[in-house]
């Protein structure tokens, strides 16, 4: 919570197991208790597979802030999705790894990443993200 702006509901890294200068490794608890299953799917919960996108896009945002020196006064916005698979569904009880890493050094602040999510080491979903870095505070 101190790089990323994100808050509750909306958080959806809980830690951080691994960041290096092109890597990150994040870890999401996933819990009956997420307000989106409460309409997704009623008496068969499943996550939507465009917030596990999302919790992978908040884990590269680690990564991608990590390489500012006062992220606090950054936000990163999604540019371009490409080649999302979805390979399992994402249940509660369920603890989804993000495995992030940088295609190429951050230029201009365009930041391109590869990502994969595993639950149990069995790949669930992968997707080709960009965002751009921008500064939102003057200091």
């Amino acid at each position: 919570m101190e790089v990323l702006p994100h808050r509750p509901p909306f958080l959806f890294v809980d830690k951080i197991l691994e960041l290096t200068e092109t890597r990150v490794v994040g870890l999401k608890n996933v819990t009956m208790n997420e307000p989106f299953f409460e309409g997704h799917f009623p008496g068969a919960p499943v996550m939507p597979g465009v917030l596990i996108v999302e919790a992978m896009a908040q884990a590269g945002g680690i990564l991608a802030l990590s390489k500012v020196p006062d992220p606090e006064n950054y936000l990163t916005y999604f540019l371009k999705i490409n080649n999302v698979k979805f390979k399992k569904q994402v249940n509660p009880g369920d603890t989804l790894i993000f495995d992030l890493s940088l295609d190429e050094p951050i230029r201009r602040g365009i930041c391109t990443m590869t990502g994969k999510a595993y639950v149990n080491g069995v790949l669930v979903t992968e997707a080709e993200l960009m965002a751009q870095i921008v500064k939102t505070k003057n200091i």
